[in-house]
């Protein structure tokens, strides 16, 4: 796959079938801005080489990209993408992306394995995810009150 910007790997003791790992890898190479708008996909004869797997399944991978319009494969030519799904900050060169390498470079050296790694930022997602919506771990509301608010007193002060 000499020349092409991404290469699947497939992991087959996760459970998760191949076609969907493709998809996954494609839309994370997507999100880092390895993948951008206009480039060309490995062929499926490519990734069939690369990975060993049924050609049906990339066929399968790339036909569900298609359909949520991430890519367009033309015919005699290949599969080309046709939507980023980066954001500002989530690009390979980023600062964050160089904060977020230090970091699990830190976590690894640590002694910590890789699923310790994304159970950490697993928590932390959803702790920041708990914190914006104003729910807590049983998904039960609370209200905080802004400190610009008045709150029930003010109401009642402009009520009088």
């Amino acid at each position: 796959m000499e020349g092409d910007v991404v290469e699947y790997r497939i992991d087959r003791q996760s459970g998760i079938p191949a076609y969907v790992q493709i998809v996954r890898q494609t839309e994370q190479a997507l999100r880092m801005g390895v993948l951008r708008v206009g480039d060309k996909l490995p062929t499926a004869k490519e990734v069939v080489a690369a990975t060993a797997i049924n050609p049906n399944t990339v066929f399968r991978a790339y036909r569900d990209m298609e359909q949520a319009g991430l890519v367009r494969s033309r015919r005699g030519l290949g599969t080309f993408v046709t939507r980023s799904l980066a954001r500002p900050g989530a690009e390979d060169d980023s600062p964050l992306r160089t904060e977020a390498a230090a970091w699990v470079a830190r976590a690894l050296a640590a002694g910590l394995e890789r699923d310790d790694v994304l159970a950490l930022v697993t928590a932390a997602l959803d702790e920041h995810e708990h914190e914006r919506s104003g729910r807590d771990d049983r998904g039960h509301e609370h209200h905080r009150q802004d400190e610009n608010d008045p709150g029930d007193r003010g109401r009642k002060q402009e009520d009088a």
